[in-house]
């Protein structure tokens, strides 16, 4: 490798693609110019401006690419995470939340127009991507998040601290009891691997934790199934829930809704990608007489 100080950005780049690229990261030019944005602390449009001078690459720059060639997160060498409009906290133990979630969050923010002080509830929050958004983009909302992995919880409570966020270490299962009835919404983007289905990409199979991803059971379903469950002990009637979950699973959990006798509306939702990665539902109001 040859990336070293002296060495001009636009060749160190250049280099960095191809070595990325041949490592099989899939956005290996992206991932290279921002690891040395990362380094400089110049903002992306300010280093591509940069590139099409002389400015030498940074000091350490080899390094950050060797690391990223090893399929190490670019987000575990950066130590941030962009979601919506905020740059989260993250590192190794917290779930790195991905882009497809952001329409799950714009389900809920659209749900709350209109809505005074709504109260709303984020189960498996993770590092906090969901409720911090919610939080933030939504003045006067009253949020929760609940999050079980210890290692999470903290990079979550880094996250939402600033934000107001009333956040607990609990299992989403039985998590917010004395809540029972009250929240406006609840969202939730629980584990839902199967057991035997093991991710393709390293970043993730290697890096994402374990109880992130895989949902119990051989189908993946038995997390997804407790948010539900959860979700509609802790809705006002008449309240909002929307969960993340694979494209393959829409229809199962479609039914399973539809089937508990508790919901109405339930509707699956497209991702940017045009895939069905959302459910929600709405508490019918004769489920708990409230």
């Amino acid at each position: 490798m040859t990336l070293f100080p002296g060495q001009s950005l636009a060749d160190a780049v250049r280099e960095a693609t191809t070595i990325l690229s041949d490592a099989g990261v899939p956005t290996p030019r992206v991932d290279a110019e921002l690891l040395a944005e990362h380094l400089l602390g110049v903002g992306l449009g300010r280093l591509r401006a940069m590139l099409l001078g002389d400015s030498a690459a940074p000091d350490g720059y080899a390094d950050l690419v060797a690391e990223r060639a090893q399929r190490v997160p670019l987000q575990h060498i950066t130590g941030v995470a962009h979601f919506r409009y905020l740059t989260l906290a993250v590192g190794p133990g917290v779930f790195i939340p991905r882009p497809e979630t952001e329409s799950v969050v714009q389900l809920v923010i659209d749900h709350l127009q209109g809505l005074n002080r709504p109260k709303v509830v984020d189960l498996g929050t993770g590092s906090g991507a969901i409720a911090a958004s919610i939080a933030h983009e939504v003045p006067g909302a009253e949020v929760h998040a609940v999050e079980f992995s210890t290692f999470a919880h903290a990079w979550a409570s880094k996250n939402l601290k600033p934000l107001g966020v009333k956040l607990v270490q609990g299992d989403l299962r039985d998590a917010l009891p004395e809540h029972d009835g009250t929240f406006d919404v609840v969202v939730s983007n629980p584990p839902y691997i199967p057991a035997e289905a093991i991710p393709n990409e390293p970043e993730v199979a290697l890096h994402d934790p374990p109880e992130a991803l895989y949902g119990g059971g051989a189908d993946g379903m038995e997390l997804p199934t407790a948010a539900a469950a959860s979700a509609a002990r802790l809705l006002k009637s008449g309240g909002f829930f929307v969960m993340e979950h694979a494209e393959v699973q829409a229809g199962w959990i479609s039914e399973h809704l539809k089937a508990a006798g508790c919901w109405t509306q339930v509707s699956t939702h497209l991702d940017l990608n045009g895939k069905e990665r959302a459910t929600s539902a709405v508490l019918a109001i004769a489920a708990s007489g409230k």
